[in-house]
């Protein structure tokens, strides 16, 4: 139930309003439903579909039980997959990629998460790129958004945020694809690196089981960008 008190709050123009509203929502999906029962200009202005795109989506491990099994919260959620909240197209895009096996829908909405700025999405997205074999230019397009999260030094992030998601929300139902020789990034012939990183992976992982200051360090060591990318290819297929 709403109140509408006798103020100024009646003149506030709705953009103004919509402006306030992602602010909160921004911070907690409790603070928006708090906001949405002060007024009815509050209210309304919690409808727009850029509000539903804003709101803060906590990660798998803090959402409340309780949430899975209230309809309110899943129709409020779905609320925000229709307006195009890059955090959930990014989650139903891995969804949909390794569970459902439905590439066109997950590489469809890991765009669209994408074009929003989300940085494990790209991550997503570079990733599955690299594993193409039946596209150059989408696998070129892939080393390129690889190259721009490697300069702005997201790669780790992204990788652990990836391994989150897949892990906690659906334990033992994920199938990643296998990496073969034909999805090799690095094609240099001068490369002496090249073709090396599933060993180097193997060893570092190897290192970890045994919590081994050898398991630290990735590829950082090597020159060449497109063997990192093949090292991270390998990180990413052994996510879960």
């Amino acid at each position: 139930m709403t109140i509408d008190c006798f103020s100024n709050i009646a003149f506030i123009p709705n953009d103004i309003w919509v402006a306030i509203t992602i602010k909160v929502t921004s911070d907690s999906i409790r603070d928006l439903c708090s906001l949405r029962m002060t007024c009815k200009a509050a209210r309304n202005a919690g409808e727009a579909d850029i509000v539903h795109r804003s709101v803060s989506i906590p990660p798998p491990h803090a959402t409340p039980w309780c949430w899975c099994l209230n309809p309110e919260p899943k129709r409020f959620f779905d609320r925000c997959m229709v307006a195009g909240h890059p955090e959930l197209l990014f989650r139903e895009a891995l969804r949909e990629l390794f569970i459902r096996r439905n590439e066109n829908v997950g590489l469809q909405m890991l765009n669209s998460a994408t074009s929003t700025g989300h940085a494990a999405a790209t991550y997503a997205l570079t990733m599955t790129l690299l594993l193409r074999t039946d596209d150059n230019d989408e696998k070129q397009k892939g080393l390129e958004l690889y190259r721009k999260l490697d300069a702005a030094g997201s790669l780790a992030d992204c990788n652990a945020r990836c391994f989150s998601i897949l892990t906690i929300s659906w334990p033992g139902e994920v199938q990643m694809p296998r990496i073969e020789e034909q999805h090799t990034v690095c094609a240099s012939a001068k490369c002496s690196t090249r073709g090396h990183m599933p060993l180097l992976y193997d060893y570092h992982r190897r290192a970890a089981e045994r919590n081994s200051v050898h398991a630290f360090g990735g590829a950082a060591h090597i020159p060449c960008i497109q063997c990192h990318a093949d090292y991270d290819l390998q990180a990413f297929v052994n996510l879960p």
